[in-house]
């Protein structure tokens, strides 16, 4: 079992920046892929961004790559992540996620296995 717990959300006005960190218990952490979706009310689960198990891979959605940026530090089981000119539509729960493999299928939420509790994230206008 791999735990996770996300922290860092919060309310912050838009063009601003928060990074968010979601710390993993339970397993070897460098053995997981991670990755960030979010859900905003009344939407579908969306890929954000994912990041290999060594940290030297990575893949954004469109439309946050330019403003977001994943890390990871093995060494403290911990993955991040930069959001920087946030918008009101980044309002959304921001969930981190673990599995074991960096297929192309990562931006599938029903492909990972392990996913923290979420972290609230609102951009007001």
């Amino acid at each position: 079992q791999v735990q996770l717990v996300e922290s860092g959300g919060g309310l912050v006005q838009a063009g601003g920046s928060l990074r968010l960190s979601c710390a993993a218990s339970g397993r070897t952490f460098s053995d997981y892929v991670m990755a960030w979706f979010r859900q905003a009310p009344g939407k579908e689960r969306e890929f954000v961004v994912v990041i290999n198990r060594s940290g030297g891979n990575t893949y954004y959605t469109d439309s946050m790559k330019d403003r977001f940026t994943i890390s990871r530090d093995n060494a403290k089981n911990t993955v991040y992540l930069e959001m920087n000119s946030l918008k009101p539509e980044d309002t959304a729960v921001y969930y981190c996620a673990a599995r074991r493999h960096y297929y192309s299928d990562y931006i599938r939420a029903e492909t990972y296995n392990y996913w923290g509790q979420g972290t609230q994230v609102t951009v007001s206008s």
